[in-house]
């Protein structure tokens, strides 16, 4: 079964909790503290595989869950790590999360972070200073990333049929390729994409047959515009029309407006325009058909073939490979110029990570900020010591400064994004 679009719930691994811990040995008088640090939680890795060509498996399995970080021991031990989930896609798969585009997998073995573990907590050997010989303060593990993601699958190649229901492309592509589709006198026999790879001398051509389209697909009539997308990272076109068409030039204009309405570009992209089925025509009659089409579009190559005689097939062949070359080479210059084009602008990473907010409300304060929020989501409130070494941290920020130039009463709550709970004033 053939599934292209997916939602899936990712959540990273937790760090694990620091350690209060002190050492009891003989002969030891009043050992110091020795808790170790949490283990870091795994992250949740996808990873783009070249042998996979569906997202079925996320139909069964929309919970994606990294380890946990352990927790820290004593004698300064430190916690394990958790595990990374490594999950495989399709190469062209799109992530999105929250509508916005995250991440695109567009090469074999690409890799990327689509959930990040949280951090472990500081055990208290972590904070023993001249001043502070016996901490009892201890860092609670940071929580994991959690995300819903939609995953969209677009197929990466170098050809994509195109046609009328019943066009020939199916024929083509089991001729040509070791793709075994359905194929039958009946129209929408393709109801999935199929994927073959063609040999074209000493080189491999891989081509998509995406099921037929009819007047509407665009705005979803038929098979509708779900299929449409996997057109969109084809090189090259080919435009298969049944020769036994009443009118094979209006046939080719109905295909030609769905690209146009569904995605301008694509109408742009390089095409061939292929009569098929003409093993039973006589050469006049193809003629006449190949010159009405190459009228409409004089700059686009007009071929005649017939798959099952394997009549212009190899000749077909070659042409959508130099097309392909010639479009890849384009395609890559444009991928350099804009990356070269589009500055970055952002806050420098140290700024940015210090930076905080204080927006006041009616009885309390909400205080946000990279740093800040980190530390306040790994205070332990149930720890007076962890309290109190979290007011420290905002005191030396100017937390607590800004704070009191914005007229805070004793009393009134201080709540931190993410944090477990509130400080009081």
């Amino acid at each position: 079964m053939f599934v292209d679009k997916v939602i899936v719930q990712v959540r990273a691994g937790n760090g694990g909790n620091g350690n209060v811990s002190f050492r009891h040995e003989k002969f030891v008088n009043r050992g110091g503290p020795d808790g170790g640090d949490g283990g870091n939680g795994g992250n949740v890795i996808f990873e783009a595989d070249k042998d996979s060509n569906t997202l079925l498996n996320f139909r069964y399995k929309q919970e994606l869950s990294a380890q946990d970080g352990e927790a820290g021991g004593k004698r300064r031990q430190h916690g394990k790590n958790g595990q990374h989930l490594v999950v495989q896609v399709p190469v062209g798969t799109i992530i999105f999360a929250e509508g916005e585009p995250a991440g695109d997998l567009t090469v074999d073995g690409q890799q990327l972070i689509v959930a990040r573990g949280g951090h472990g907590g500081f055990g208290n050997a972590h904070f023993i200073s001249s001043t502070r010989q016996a901490p009892r303060v201890a860092e609670v593990g940071e929580k994991g990333q959690m995300f819903e993601l939609t995953l969209e699958l677009k197929l990466l190649a170098d050809v994509g049929l195109l046609g009328m229901p019943n066009a020939g492309k199916s024929t083509f592509l089991s001729v040509v390729s070791n793709a075994r589709p359905e194929i039958a006198d009946y129209p929408f026999t393709t109801l999935t994409p199929n994927l073959g790879v063609a040999k074209v001398d000493d080189k491999a051509l891989l081509i998509a047959d995406i099921p037929g389209l009819i007047e509407g697909a665009s705005q979803g009539k038929g098979l509708g515009d779900d299929f449409l997308r996997h057109v969109e990272r084809t090189a090259v076109l080919l435009h298969l029309v049944d020769s036994y068409s009443d009118d094979v030039v209006k046939v080719y204009q109905t295909i030609r407006a769905e690209l146009e309405a569904y995605k301008t570009e694509l109408s742009e992209r390089p095409e061939i325009i292929v009569l098929t089925k003409i093993e039973a025509l006589e050469p006049k009659e193809v003629e006449k058909k190949k010159k009405a089409l190459q009228k409409l579009n004089p700059d686009t190559p007009v071929v005649a073939i017939s798959s099952v005689a394997n009549k212009g097939v190899i000749e077909l062949l070659r042409l959508a490979q130099q097309k392909v070359e010639a479009r890849r080479i384009v395609t890559r210059e444009r991928e350099v110029a804009v990356q070269n084009s589009v500055p970055i602008i952002e806050l420098a990473p140290l700024a940015k990570e210090k930076a905080w907010r204080i927006e006041k409300r009616e009885d309390s304060f909400k205080l946000t900020g990279t740093k800040i929020e980190k530390f306040a989501a790994r205070t332990n409130f149930d720890s007076e010591a962890g309290v109190e070494r979290l007011r420290d941290i905002m005191r030396k920020m100017g937390i607590m400064h800004e704070l009191e130039r914005q007229r805070i009463k004793p009393g009134q709550r201080i709540e931190i994004r993410g944090a477990q709970n509130h400080i009081v004033y």
